[in-house]
């Protein structure tokens, strides 16, 4: 049975300063319920993030501190959906957010990188004429497990120019 009408459940992390905009698809059933990006205990998002930095990742306050220092702003492609399950694949009658804005109210930003394909393809289907690198960087999701954990580190690290 699907959810009905679901809406991105919070905001954009962004700082004055970010450089980065890190875009994920839509948030999954775990972050849903917890309110906050990539909480699922097997996803390695804020992993990967605290190998490049060598910043804490134990709580909230300290996710948002890592990304503030890093200059990394982060958010999702999808504004409201319907789905199944917390896989992208589920995901239907999708509206993205209007990223175009984003981008214009927040001039620092001069990079957008995205956590999953279907993030990409989005971006590429509704703003492909704005004038901005993009860069592909390998999902999070210990489902992933194509490259190890190890190989995501490096790959992160080259594409988000730690």
């Amino acid at each position: 049975m699907k959810n009905k009408n679901l809406q991105h459940p919070f905001n954009p992390i962004v700082f004055k300063d970010s450089k980065t905009l890190i875009l994920g698809s839509f948030p999954s059933i775990d972050s849903f319920d917890k309110s906050f990006y990539y909480t699922h205990p097997r996803n390695q998002f804020w992993k990967i993030l605290s190998a490049l930095s060598n910043y804490p990742i134990n709580n909230r306050d300290q996710k948002i501190w890592l990304l503030k220092e890093t200059k990394l702003a982060l958010w999702d492609m999808v504004e409201s959906c319907q789905r199944e399950n917390s896989l992208d694949s589920s995901l239907e009658e999708i509206e993205v957010n209007d990223i175009a804005q984003f981008l214009e109210e927040h001039s620092s930003i001069k990079k957008v990188a995205f956590t999953g394909r279907l993030a990409e393809k989005l971006f590429k289907m509704h703003f492909d004429y704005l004038e901005i690198e993009t860069v592909y960087l390998p999902s999070p999701s210990s489902a992933y497990a194509k490259i190890s954990f190890e190989q995501k580190v490096e790959i992160y690290k080259k594409l988000l120019e730690f």
